[in-house]
């Protein structure tokens, strides 16, 4: 299984660093030339590989940390994403409804544009800052929310964010679940920013 992060903003490096924690190599991009954030790629550790859309794209598992409105793009570097497991962290805060074409999940339009892709709704709901951090928390782990209406990827990404250091929690279908962690038009879910910290 290999991993790629595409958006290498705050959120996008927020996530590559919970990679190099783990020590689980990362491919990362953007739309721009992977020597203008190799730096930057290399200072959070050398499981962090700056690389080409094109190169990303071929990952198994893609996070997709770019802006709601930049994530068509992304959809369009392949023709089809059988095959592959997408992790939806954008948030569609500021885009009406009608941009969402009548759709009350952004995830399922995120969905609609990756054909064939198995979509999770995941790790969106903190920010940047926060998912910074090491999920270690006085003694427990930082919660991360996912949604899918496919559960073999849910069961897949949630033994991912385990890896990662996280404590996943299965929220159901994006029609329920996914819209407790999405943002869109001028309204937030309801577990949106909702830092919460599991102990066994």
């Amino acid at each position: 299984m290999n991993y790629a992060i595409i958006g290498f903003g705050k959120l996008g490096q927020a996530l590559a660093k919970a990679f190099a924690r783990s020590g689980i190599d990362v491919s990362v991009a953007t739309t721009r030339d992977p020597e203008s954030f190799a730096s930057a790629a290399a200072a959070i550790g050398p499981t962090i590989f700056p690389s080409t859309l094109a190169q990303a794209v071929k990952a198994d598992v893609v996070f997709l940390a770019v802006r709601f409105e930049s994530h068509k793009d992304v959809a369009n570097a392949l023709p089809t994403w059988k095959g592959k497991t997408i992790i939806d962290v954008t948030n569609a805060y500021g885009v009406s409804p009608d941009e969402l074409g009548g759709q009350l999940s952004s995830a399922k339009v995120v969905a609609q544009a990756f054909t064939g892709a198995r979509l999770v709704k995941g790790f969106n709901h903190l920010v940047a800052a926060v998912l910074d951090q090491d999920p270690s928390v006085h003694g427990g782990k930082r919660v991360v929310f996912l949604a899918s209406d496919d559960d073999g990827a849910t069961g897949e990404i949630a033994a991912l964010a385990e890896k990662l250091g996280f404590a996943p929690i299965n929220l159901g279908g994006l029609s329920e679940g996914g819209l407790l962690v999405q943002a869109h038009g001028n309204s937030w879910g309801q577990l949106i920013f909702k830092d919460l910290v599991k102990f066994d």
